[in-house]
This record gives C-alpha cells, structure tokens and sequence, in this order.
C-alpha cells in the first residue's frame, strides 16, 4: 500500500493554495496563518495567480527545498521502522483504517 500523500511543495513547483489545504487536510484559514510563517521564515514564497487574483498560488524556496530534502530522508527512515515493526499488512490495515477516518470528516 502506498504512503499517505500530499501537495509536497518541494517536490511539486508552483501549488496552488486550494490543493494545499485539501491535501493536508487543513481548512483555508489555518493554512494562511501556516503559510504566512513558512514565508516569514524564508521557506515559501506566495503569489496571486496572473490569470485569477482570486487564486493563491505558493512554492518553496530554495531554503524550504534543502529542508524537505533533510526531513525526507527522515521520514523514509520512519516509514521503514514502521513496516520493519508492524509489518506490510498490518501497516497496509492501518493506511486503510485511516484512509476510512478521513472519509468520516469529509462533508
């Protein structure tokens, strides 16, 4: 079964905010407050869409991307230890179970 998920901004470029927010499960507010300190901190840069100034779009700087790269390696070594202990089947019931948690929140 595969890893969860998501708009992984040091591996997708340029994301827009909505997709974002869906993917991490993460309403609108809450990620302009998360995003608002990544870019105090010099880890994304935000921009409004040149084609819709509804639209929010956020990508990582260079200084996010050698952070992902550096957690990455450390989330991978998680992953690892997890199937190691459990097991693919029981970590493959566990994404599943989950996966069904996250369908019980949405509206």
């Amino acid at each position: 079964m595969a890893r969860p998920a998501g708009a992984g901004l040091g591996e997708h470029g340029t994301v827009e905010t909505g997709r974002v927010a869906r993917e991490a499960y993460i309403l609108g507010p809450s990620l302009t407050g998360v995003l608002a300190r990544m870019e105090r901190d010099g880890l994304v840069r935000r921009q409004r869409d040149a084609n819709d100034q509804r639209r929010t779009t956020v990508e990582a700087t260079p200084k996010g991307r050698r952070l992902v790269e550096r957690l990455s390696d450390t989330i991978e070594t998680h992953y690892q230890w997890l199937e190691e202990s459990l097991g693919k089947q029981k970590l493959a019931q566990l994404y599943e179970l989950l996966d069904q948690l996250i369908a019980l929140e949405q509206p």
